[in-house]
C-alpha cells in the first residue's frame, strides 16, 4: 500500500510537467480531456504500479513551425490520482503523501520549446507539486490526424525531490524514487505540422 502511494505521488509530480498557456492568435486550442490521460508509474519492491489522474487541464499556444513562440501550462487536481484500489487512494490525498488539503494541485509552466526532429520536441520548464519547484524537461512527440493533434510522451521524476512519501516512506527500499510519468493529450485547435 505505501509503494503505491510512493508511485502515485511521483506520477503526479511528473505529469504535471506537460501544459501550455494560450496566446490570443492560438486561444482555440483545446486539451480534450475524455480522450485524454496522464499516468504515472512506480515500483514497489521492484514491482512497478500504475496509477493515474483522473483531472488535469491545459492552456496551449502552440505553432509547430514556431515552437520557440509557444507557451503550455498545466494543471493537475492532486486529490484525483488513482492507483484504482480504494483502500490505497484513501491514503494519497494525506500529509505523507499528496497533502492534498493545503497542496490541491500540480503545476507546470513552460519556458522553452525547441523543435528536436519531425514532429519532435522538448518541452523545458518548472514543475511544482507539494510546494517545491523544479526544473524538467519534457520530450513530447505530435501526430496528427482528422483535424486533432495527439501529443505523447513520458519523463521521470524523483519523488522526494516533491516530499511526496514522507516520514518512513521515504525509504526507497519499499518505494522507488524513481517516477515515470507517461501521457497522452488530445489537442484541437493545433496548426499542421
Amino acid at each position: 500500500m505505501t509503494v503505491i502511494l510512493r508511485t502515485a505521488a511521483l506520477a503526479a509530480a511528473s505529469f504535471a510537467a506537460l501544459v501550455v498557456a494560450p496566446t490570443p492568435a492560438l486561444a482555440q486550442q483545446k486539451l480534450d480531456a475524455a480522450k485524454s490521460e496522464m499516468l504515472f508509474v512506480s515500483k514497489q519492491m521492484g514491482v512497478p504500479v500504475e496509477g493515474r489522474f483522473r483531472k488535469f487541464d491545459a492552456q496551449i499556444a502552440f505553432d509547430p513551425k514556431k515552437p520557440e513562440a509557444g507557451k503550455v501550462a498545466f494543471t493537475i487536481d492532486m486529490g484525483s490520482a488513482t492507483f484504482g484500489s480504494p483502500e490505497v487512494d484513501v491514503e494519497l490525498p494525506k500529509a505523507t503523501w499528496f497533502n492534498v488539503p493545503k497542496f490541491p494541485q500540480a503545476t507546470f509552466q513552460s519556458s522553452a520549446i525547441k523543435a528536436v526532429g519531425a514532429g519532435k520536441f522538448e518541452v523545458a520548464g518548472k514543475l511544482s507539486i507539494k510546494g517545491s519547484s523544479r526544473d524538467v524537461v519534457v520530450p513530447v512527440a505530435l501526430t496528427q490526424a482528422g483535424g486533432s493533434t495527439t501529443a505523447t510522451g513520458a519523463f521521470a521524476i524523483k519523488r522526494l525531490e516533491f516530499k511526496i512519501g514522507e516520514g518512513d516512506w521515504a525509504d526507497t527500499s519499499m518505494v522507488a524514487n524513481d517516477v515515470q510519468v507517461k501521457f497522452k493529450l488530445n489537442l484541437s485547435g493545433v496548426p499542421a505540422l
